[in-house]
């Protein structure tokens, strides 16, 4: 009976080369006929999810796409991105700019709020002003014609003041169905206004939806745990310079990442990356030029300059355990790597 046998194609790191298929090699990009070159480099991107058997979705294709053009030269990538950044669409970035907006509209209802809320207790003050001068003018019997007219005046007021009430309570009724509206949305959001980058809801939907992406095509991906040094927060003693330089942190994590990476913020100052199709030691690697990065950014406060210094903890991402899990293993590279000294990372794998 004759029958076929199917070869097992062995998972890659796609941070390192491949040697299963002929890639066509571009050197440059001839910006004469660069859709030329882009078909040649996506067909390379193809050769590429085959050989890894994956299935060639978009979201695989983008991430190929990414992480193998950082093998290519510097002029490469620099003229591919440009032709990428003419037809750029992040949805991502689409709702986090509508969570800003709807944010800032909610304050702008707030201020709205505070300015009634005011503009009645000035009424309220008016009120009482009036009804002091008719008590200073009714000890004067040559005062009855402007103590008619403060009557007449106070009698308006008070009209107004009573309208302005009813208004400014249906105000705080809309205030605080409003209110209602934005933290259910708050509950689905994707953003840290904070530091500008992911919230930790999003973060722990992607490495659930990781898990079962691994589940399903056996890759190795990685997650790591970075926060400011403990020891130069304590050297520091000063909670705002603290706060600028976890920014600076959040800013630098955002310039190093990849297109397909994950960053966002955890809680507390922690700020999490999660690398995608990337096996323990290239995330060794990653964290490795992240703290160098950080280190060769100096912080200045006042007139002293401050060397920036982070931990990161490195785990991997096993779908046989939770996310929770996960995440606490990564935290707990942090840990291990304060208890190593020598080294500002530290790898942790669960048992």
């Amino acid at each position: 009976m004759a029958g076929t046998l199917k070869r097992k194609k062995s998972r890659r790191n796609i941070d390192e080369t491949s040697s299963e298929v002929d890639m066509p090699v571009i050197s440059a990009l001839d910006m004469d006929n660069p859709s030329s070159d882009i078909e040649i480099y996506a067909k390379e991107v193809l050769n590429a999810l085959i050989a890894d058997n994956l299935p060639p979705t978009p979201n695989n294709f983008s991430l190929y796409f990414d992480r193998l053009l950082e093998d290519k030269s510097e002029n490469l990538r620099k003229q591919i991105h440009s032709i990428l950044e003419l037809e750029e669409n992040n949805d991502d970035e689409n709702t986090i700019a509508l969570e800003q907006s709807l944010k800032q509209g909610f304050s702008s209802i707030k201020g709205i709020l505070g300015v009634t809320a005011n503009l009645y207790k000035n009424m309220s003050l008016m009120t009482k002003i009036l009804e002091k001068r008719k008590e200073e003018l009714a000890d004067k019997p040559e005062a009855k014609e402007a103590l008619a007219i403060i009557s007449t005046l106070e009698n308006d007021v008070t009209k107004l003041n009573s309208i302005l009430k009813t208004q400014s309570t249906q105000m705080r009724s809309i205030y605080d169905d409003t209110a209602k509206i934005v933290k259910n949305v708050e509950n689905e959001t994707i953003f840290d206004n904070q530091f500008g980058v992911y919230n930790k809801r999003y973060l722990l939907t992607k490495i659930e939806q990781e898990m079962g992406l691994i589940k399903e095509f056996h890759h190795k991906s990685s997650l790591i745990m970075i926060e400011l040094s403990r020891e130069l927060k304590k050297s520091v003693k000063n909670d705002k310079a603290v706060l600028l330089m976890i920014r600076t942190i959040a800013r630098l994590l955002l310039k190093t990442s990849r297109r397909s990476d994950i960053v966002a913020h955890y809680g507390n100052g922690v700020f999490s990356m999660l690398l995608k199709h990337t096996d323990i030691e290239s995330a060794k690697k990653a964290s490795e030029r992240l703290c160098e990065l950080v280190s060769n950014s100096n912080f200045f406060l006042a007139d002293r300059e401050i060397q920036l210094k982070i931990s990161i903890g490195v785990t991997d991402i096993d779908p046989e355990f939770s996310v929770e899990e996960i995440v606490v293993s990564a935290l707990d590279g942090i840990e291990k790597a304060y208890e190593l000294k020598n080294t500002d990372y530290a790898v942790s794998l669960r048992k």
